[in-house]
């Protein structure tokens, strides 16, 4: 099949996440299809953007990566939440719009993915999909507009809100395939409109092939953070990830708080918009059972968590989560075989599911506290146990290539084809 996969957030392995869309794609073209990724030419999820001449792009861009065209369109640059990423996002799917007749004469799309986060982009790829005869998919990441509804306590009437929710209940109404990584959304989407028949699960995973051979060695300031809280004793609890509000970060240091004086040391890895907030606490409150360090790179994931005793993975307490988290980094938790501390209450449990750790209460730093110290106090033998039992979760149901192909046969056994 040729698959048009309209991602605005699209990343790559040298630009940074989003990496989901790409690794799709890479097992769709290793399984003989070819993809086009229709991406924004800046993202704030982004390590590094896009460049021509080692310059911001000024114009629409094609380049080839690992066998997935990528067609980058320019959009402003923005920072945060406000007007400055809605101009983002018309940039974007304006000079999408209008691009439809090229898009489809260069394609030949069989299937059109509407995959942003944001729903309005299902618009541009219903023109596509009709003009091209083609199925249209609409991949579900978050439930938008409830999302900024309630976590960021945004009114039902604001014009805005009423326009996402007019993309959102389009999309359910018009897309002949419907993909949520969220677990328990069908009552959900039920009552806007979607019919199940077209709804199919498909979550977050990891790609083998970065788990096979030898990673590259931990960066010197991380390596020596773990060799230091080693040398003294202490159990390593870690955390890789960004670190923002939804991160729960602001519990894991109460937590460390109350951790004072124990052998519990805590590295933290990672960027965000928190991060300097974090940061400015840990040296406010002395807290020297925590180690903060700058984002690694992906490839040393692997050598991180393996270096580490616990991993920490904390949510805020919002309704939102009562449909399910489909959260990358607990895949590569797993993955390594980490026993996780996992600080939730959400409509599933991966950890849970997999038996591979502790889940206490979100936003209470008491039970993250106790939890470290209950995990850090079991036996090494008993620790690695549920870590393999957490891998095997993931090698059996969390592997791109099974996701891949199960993200391709909804699209097959859809409209008759």
């Amino acid at each position: 099949m040729n698959i048009l996969y309209l991602n605005h957030y699209a990343g790559s392995p040298a630009l940074g996440m989003e990496y989901r869309p790409y690794y799709l794609a890479r097992e769709w073209v290793r399984a003989g299809h070819a993809v086009t990724m229709v991406a924004a030419g800046f993202s704030h999820v982004r390590a590094r953007q896009p460049q021509v001449n080692g310059a911001p792009l000024a114009a629409p861009h094609r380049e080839v990566v690992d066998g997935i065209t990528y067609r980058w369109f320019p959009a402003p640059a923005y920072q945060g939440n406000g007007l400055g990423r809605i101009r983002n996002i018309w940039a974007f799917l304006r000079q999408v719009w209008a691009a439809t007749a090229a898009l489809i004469a260069e394609v030949r799309p069989d299937v059109v993915i509407a995959s942003s986060t944001y729903p309005m982009d299902i618009w541009v790829a219903r023109r596509l999909a009709r003009r091209a005869g083609a199925k249209l998919v609409f991949e579900v990441h978050d439930l938008w507009p409830l999302s900024p509804i309630e976590l960021s306590g945004m009114s039902r009437r604001h014009p805005f809100i009423m326009m996402v929710q007019k993309a959102e209940d389009d999309a359910y109404r018009d897309a002949d395939v419907v993909i949520s990584m969220l677990p328990k959304v069908h009552d959900y989407m039920a009552s806007r409109g979607l019919d199940l028949k077209k709804l199919t699960i498909v979550p977050n995973g990891i790609t083998l092939d970065e788990w096979s051979g030898s990673a590259p060695p931990l960066r010197d300031d991380v390596a020596q953070a773990i060799a230091a809280a080693r040398a003294a004793g202490s159990t390593v609890v870690g955390y890789a990830g960004s670190m923002g509000r939804p991160n729960a970060l602001d519990t894991l240091l109460d937590a460390a708080k109350r951790l004072q004086g124990e052998p519990l040391q805590i590295v933290m890895v990672g960027d965000g918009h928190e991060r300097e907030q974090l940061a400015a606490r840990v040296a406010a409150e002395g807290l020297a059972n925590v180690t903060m360090c700058p984002p690694i790179p992906k490839a040393q994931i692997p050598s991180f968590l393996a270096a580490i005793d616990i991993a920490y993975i904390g949510w805020q307490r919002v309704p939102i989560y009562r449909f399910g988290i489909a959260p990358n980094k607990l895949m590569d938790y797993l993955m390594a075989g980490c026993v996780v501390l996992h600080s939730v209450d959400a409509g599933n449990d991966p950890v849970a599911e997999a038996g591979c750790g502790l889940t206490v209460p979100p936003d209470d730093a008491a039970a993250v506290a106790d939890g470290l110290r209950r995990l850090a106090a079991l036996p090494a033998d008993e620790r690695r146990a549920m870590g393999e039992r957490g891998r095997a979760f993931v090698l059996a149901n969390h592997t791109y290539p099974v996701l891949a192909r199960r993200f391709l046969s909804a699209c097959g056994t859809v409209a008759g084809a």
